[in-house]
């Protein structure tokens, strides 16, 4: 006799997969982080995720975690979070073994968005006779992959805004120091965002100003690649960006061609690309995510500093942000966001507190005729 789940089991067990597949952050780039269980009479029989870019797919090892300790997943349900894959990559199709071992349900809560899937999974599921329910918990299954969907719809990577302001709405006094305006507890916030992305980027001005690392210091986690704009080539070679264990994944885009400069820096493992820009060294930000894109660079988060905000916002480059406060206040200095801040406004917000700071995690929304 078939055991029927009610909605509210499905939910949990979907929940589950997502939690299994935000194990995967950081570590599958540019692939989705996917999670996996294998349920037959009610009992959780296996789990897996994607643990590691070309490695298998979470079906597949969920597949294989049920099989060692069970002869047989004959007419069990799977739950993953998003459509099993169909073709060949790195890996086998996932719906080949899906179907091979007898699993007579999938509960999948979206649709792949990669064209090279995108419904043909399902599709060749049912024709085998597979039971196939879509849509559950969409909305955070969405969220989940936000960054995966974007690179494979748009072709660039999804890109996040962080950003730390005084309680006045400025990010650094006049001379350009800013250290430090968020708290300990939200620098460690940062560092966590970090991990998730696989880039985090900065302009010449606040290379030259922070002298920053752009590293994950304050928690376990992956070191992102750290790029850094630089039109005219105006930061020293002293910088830490190009000298410490991290430079071989320092990436620079620059626009102008110093042959002796661009041999030193690629001399220390770090990587320079140029390109061209315009006459005051600005290169423009579809340039730069295209570059980005070419390196399978599906995530970036923009940290500073205020030309390369607005030089994101004006182009309607960025998706989401996240933004700290700080209680403190420098009464005159460089403010946010400028003469854009009129331009857009977050939505799908929320906030905490961190630390003493008050922290705000949304997405753009550009408004029409900016």
């Amino acid at each position: 006799m078939m055991y029927l789940m009610s909605r509210g089991e499905d939910e949990e067990r979907m929940r589950m997969c997502f939690a299994l597949a935000k194990k995967g952050v950081g570590a599958v780039s540019p692939n989705p982080v996917v999670g996996a269980l294998v349920v037959l009479n009610g009992k959780v029989l296996g789990k897996g995720f994607h643990e590691k870019y070309g490695g298998p797919h979470a079906e597949i090892n969920a597949i294989g975690d049920a099989l060692r300790r069970h002869s047989s997943i004959q007419g069990a349900t799977m739950y993953v979070n998003l459509e099993p894959c169909v073709h060949h990559g790195k890996t086998p199709p996932c719906v080949d073994a899906i179907i091979r071992h007898g699993i007579r349900k999938v509960v999948a809560a979206i649709q792949d968005p990669n064209p090279r899937v995108a419904g043909k999974g399902f599709r060749a599921l049912r024709r085998a006779g597979v039971s196939v329910v879509t849509g559950l918990c969409r909305s955070e299954a969405e969220r989940l992959n936000e960054k995966f969907s974007r690179y494979i719809t748009a072709g660039t990577p999804f890109v996040a805004i962080k950003a730390a302001q005084t309680n006045d709405g400025f990010i650094a006094r006049r001379d350009g120091s800013s250290r430090w305006i968020s708290s300990k507890k939200s620098r460690t916030l940062v560092h966590r965002l970090r991990g998730e992305y696989d880039a985090v980027l900065v302009g010449a001005g606040t290379a030259i100003a922070d002298n920053p690392q752009l590293t994950v210091r304050h928690i376990k986690g992956r070191n992102p690649l750290r790029v850094l704009v630089d039109g005219r080539l105006r930061t020293p070679l002293t910088a830490r960006l190009f000298n410490d264990k991290f430079r071989r994944k320092t990436i620079v885009l620059t626009g102008k061609s110093d042959a002796k400069r661009i041999n030193e820096l690629r001399h220390r493992g770090v990587q320079v690309i140029v390109v061209n820009g315009k006459n005051n060294g600005v290169i423009p930000v579809e340039r730069i995510l295209k570059e980005l894109a070419k390196k399978g660079i599906a995530s970036l988060l923009v940290e500073g500093g205020q030309k390369m905000y607005r030089q994101f916002l004006q182009r309607r480059a960025v998706q989401k942000i996240y933004l700290f406060t700080s209680p403190k206040k420098f009464n005159h200095g460089i403010p946010l966001f400028d003469d854009v801040k009129e331009s857009f406004r977050i939505v799908r917000k929320t906030g905490r507190r961190v630390g003493g700071d008050h922290y705000v995690e949304g997405y753009i929304s550009y408004r029409k005729g900016n």
